[in-house]
């Protein structure tokens, strides 16, 4: 067994932290729900966008359900023990439905460039059977990744102390107890981090790039302010996204604590996912008046 300290050892704090995660899981779980029922319900939401989007909302639901269940029930049973079995599996879904939030923002930013860049060629490049196909490559990359990393986790050996310092088995935390060589657990991870986190994100960078040029080349302010809507609640969670996970690790560096990276780390896996819905419903009017319908 590992022990999952969590954020506090004080009885006090439980049920406030208990309450809190369970409003935050609770309102993640119900909004990214309600997104998937309009776009599913709604037929003028059945475009290649919506569909991403669909999948986004799948995949948020599944990301902080991997972790938060676990914590919530340590914290109502007054225990901070996981299975060594539970640990390895949660590493595998955390790092399968973060790679894959990344992979299907990149998507969707790719779906943006179509529509502004291309938009006389946009419904004969994003047919249902790329959408089907970008989809289904992103969920077997990511599942092959986080096949990788766990099966590296069981070749390695674990001392005595076996004290995690955050509320879920996080895959860096996981490889400072042990006590074998991690040499290549870390070239793997370092690696992986670069090729599916940089890449997708570099795609992101040049899509909005070539975005921001066709709209510098429109004439009318109403034409730029009209096209530019069109993109931006997927701009908003993209930088809600990357800028909390780069806070979190330049954070974590800084104060070297884990405590700290425990704390931080619940912007990207429970707040990002929480307020994605919101965005979404807020700032996008085919969205709202799905809802307003349902």
């Amino acid at each position: 067994e590992f022990f999952l300290l969590g954020f506090s050892d004080k009885p006090a704090l439980q049920p406030l932290i208990f309450g809190l995660f369970l409003s935050m899981y609770l309102i993640t779980v119900f909004g990214n729900l309600i997104i998937i029922l309009a776009i599913s319900i709604d037929p003028s939401l059945h475009t290649p966008m919506y569909f991403f989007l669909s999948n986004l909302s799948f995949v948020d639901i599944c990301f902080t359900s991997t972790t938060i269940p676990k914590m919530l029930w340590n914290i109502q049973t007054q225990s901070k023990a996981i299975t060594y079995a539970g640990c390895i599996t949660q590493i595998y879904f955390l790092i399968l439905f973060a790679v894959l939030d990344v992979f299907l923002l990149s998507v969707m930013a790719y779906d943006r460039f179509v529509a502004i860049c291309h938009p006389l060629h946009y419904t004969v490049i994003m047919n249902p059977r790329l959408c089907g196909l970008l989809v289904l490559v992103s969920w077997v990359m990511c599942i092959l990744n986080s096949l990788l990393h766990s099966l590296m986790m069981l070749r390695l050996s674990f001392c005595t102390h076996l004290h995690i310092p955050h509320f879920f088995c996080e895959l860096n935390e996981m490889l400072q107890l042990a006590c074998s060589d991690t040499f290549l657990n870390n070239l793997v991870m370092y690696f992986a981090a670069v090729l599916l986190g940089g890449g997708p994100f570099a795609g992101i960078l040049y899509s909005y790039s070539k975005i921001v040029s066709s709209i510098r080349g429109i004439a009318s302010a109403q034409g730029k302010y009209k096209t530019f809507s069109t993109c931006a609640s997927h701009l908003s969670v993209v930088c809600l996204f990357y800028c909390t996970m780069l806070g979190v690790y330049l954070s974590s560096a800084a104060t070297q604590s884990s405590h700290s990276s425990a704390t931080a780390s619940v912007m990207y896996t429970v707040v990002t996912p929480m307020l994605n819905p919101f965005i979404y419903s807020l700032r996008n009017k085919d969205i709202k008046s799905a809802l307003k319908r349902i």
